[in-house]
């Protein structure tokens, strides 16, 4: 019997997790499938487990590749022209397949003629668990479009994972799979979504996509593998190939959309990273980017949040310092340290007024309102200078505030850190003095055992807060530490009476670069109280578990 759709496997040297993804395959709700597993030439041993899991499931073939391609594009065009079904999907070895998505798209194509189906990815990530829709708002209902020009955001839907292909419509445009890149999904998805006559979305989960953000670098996927300057170039490289697609193809009243979507998420990746980059690395990365900066639409800048517009800026003028400094307060709302004016007031990054219209433009942050939005909302600059260790469980902070507004009176402010593990928090108040206009400095002990943590204890991480009062308002922004200063370790037995546990102060060590706090319950917090209290989280329980707590103590 022919299969009704072809699910292909792409695996490359992971025979841990490849049953897991085959698995996911073979308890589809619809079964009337193929499964082929295509082996980019696995030295470990992922060809043994393929083979075992073919001789399980006759449903299975297995494929390998006399050498291996370095990408995902050969071992999916391999399974492609081998496929026997009139569908054709798509999955990563690391990944599974919800038990009803193979029903789900299949339904949608034989609802209507459309050249290919997609649902909602669901994020999972695999140091905690959590779970999160990928690009939420364009899965939120159900819906049929005539083309991507009814609705251009979907270029930053990308993924080829997503989504069931129509085989007469690959065969039609010949559309296969780049190779010989990395980022092929990108060319792949433009090309899908331009020739398409319709698809279906639907907001149903339809694939699993496992994140592993800290995974070490050799075991990094290719997105995750940022450092590397070749990443950069492979990732511009496809954008010049989906730009000069949609200029053949006659779709280039889209290229503005897809410049936005290469400056909002491409580029956007990379931007969070640049603190932790060292000049040498920017200066390359300047070197790479800036030629494809100058051919994007002046519109897809002005689409962008000006925090953003300012870290391309500040790159393009290889003022990368202040690129560094800008990239920390990404999406955090966190001031710069100082702005000049020029003479029609507007207020420009940095302490110099850009020498080019084209720089003015990008770097004028007079939309941020420094001066005059509420309280509140207002934006500050809250840097850690100095960090010591103080007697038993403290820490000593030196810490600065930029006011680059010039909201703060002068004199000393009233300020506060304040650390919530559990539902309660230690706040710590202490003054900042001013030193000059827009500056101010202070110093605060952080006693990490007065911190009230919750009976069961706490195993996780938080970053301490920093908030202002003035006039009955208060303003609370996040605390930059040093990126490079060593972790703090100790036992820290909690003078509430809280079982012992071992607390580290660490660089955040991504991102905008935060002071973190990190717990983990030792003794029989860890053994015995937190593992009742987790399984049973009831009023009764919590007494018991308190008695017990007491007993034991």
């Amino acid at each position: 019997m022919t299969p009704d759709v072809t699910v292909t496997v792409i695996v490359h040297n992971d025979a841990a997790r490849l049953p897991r993804a085959v698995a996911s395959v073979r308890r589809q709700t619809h079964a009337n499938l193929e499964i082929v597993i295509s082996d980019d030439h696995s030295t470990d041993e992922t060809p043994d487990v393929a083979r075992r899991l073919a001789a399980d499931d006759p449903r299975i073939r297995y494929l390998r590749l006399p050498v291996n391609s370095g990408g995902c594009g050969v071992p999916r065009n391999r399974a492609i022209a081998t496929s026997r079904a009139p569908y054709l999907m798509f999955l990563d070895s690391d990944d599974e397949l919800p038990d009803n998505a193979v029903e789900l798209l299949l339904a949608a194509h034989r609802e209507r003629d459309i050249d290919f189906a997609m649902g909602a990815v669901r994020r999972i990530r695999v140091d905690n668990g959590r779970r999160s829709t990928w690009m939420p708002h364009l899965v939120a209902e159900r819906r049929t479009l005539d083309g991507i020009g009814a609705d251009p955001r979907l270029f930053f839907e990308h993924l080829a994972t997503s989504k069931m292909y129509a085989r007469a419509f690959l065969d039609r445009h010949g559309l296969l799979f780049p190779e010989d890149i990395h980022y092929e999904d990108q060319l792949f998805s433009a090309r899908a979504y331009c020739l398409a006559r319709a698809f279906t979305i639907i907001p149903e989960p339809v694939y699993h996509w496992y994140v592993a953000p800290y995974a070490p670098a050799g075991a990094a996927s290719i997105s995750n593998q940022r450092d590397r300057l070749d990443n950069v170039r492979d990732r511009v490289h496809v954008q010049r190939l989906v730009d000069a697609f949609l200029a053949e193809s006659g779709h280039g009243a889209l290229r503005p959309d897809k410049d936005y979507k290469f400056l909002k998420h491409d580029f956007r990746m990379y931007s969070g990273d640049l603190p932790y980059r060292d000049d040498a690395w920017l200066t390359a990365f300047a070197d790479i980017v800036e030629p494809y900066l100058e051919t994007l639409d002046p519109d897809a800048y002005a689409r962008l949040p000006r925090a953003e517009r300012v870290v391309i800026q500040l790159i393009r003028d290889r003022r990368m310092p202040e690129a560094r400094l800008a990239a920390r307060g990404l999406g955090h709302a966190v001031a710069p340290r100082h702005v000049a004016t020029d003479a029609d007031g507007r207020a420009y990054w940095g302490e110099e007024v850009p020498g080019t219209e084209w720089a003015r433009r990008e770097l004028d942050v007079s939309d941020l309102e420094l001066e005059t939005r509420p309280f509140p909302s207002a934006q500050f600059r809250h840097e850690i200078t100095e960090i010591g260790r103080g007697p038993g469980a403290c820490l000593d902070l030196a810490i600065r505030t930029y006011d680059p507004g010039l909201r703060l009176p002068v004199g000393p402010q009233r300020a506060a850190l304040h650390l919530a593990p559990g539902p309660r928090r230690l706040v710590v108040p202490f003054r900042l003095s001013p030193v000059r206009p827009g500056v101010f400095e202070g110093r605060v002990r952080l006693d990490l055992a007065a911190t009230p943590l919750p009976l069961q204890g706490f195993e996780g991480t938080r970053h301490p807060l920093l908030r202002l009062t003035q006039r009955g308002l208060s303003h609370t922004g996040l605390l930059l530490a040093p990126l490079d200063f060593p972790a703090l370790t100790a036992r820290v037995d909690y003078r509430s009476g809280t079982a012992p546990h071992r607390v580290t102060v660490e660089p955040e060590g991504h991102a905008p670069g935060r002071l973190q706090v990190r717990w983990l319950p030792v003794g029989v917090t860890a053994r015995v109280i937190r593992p009742v209290v987790r399984r049973v989280a009831r009023p009764r329980v919590k007494r018991a578990a308190r008695l017990v707590t007491g007993v034991l103590r």
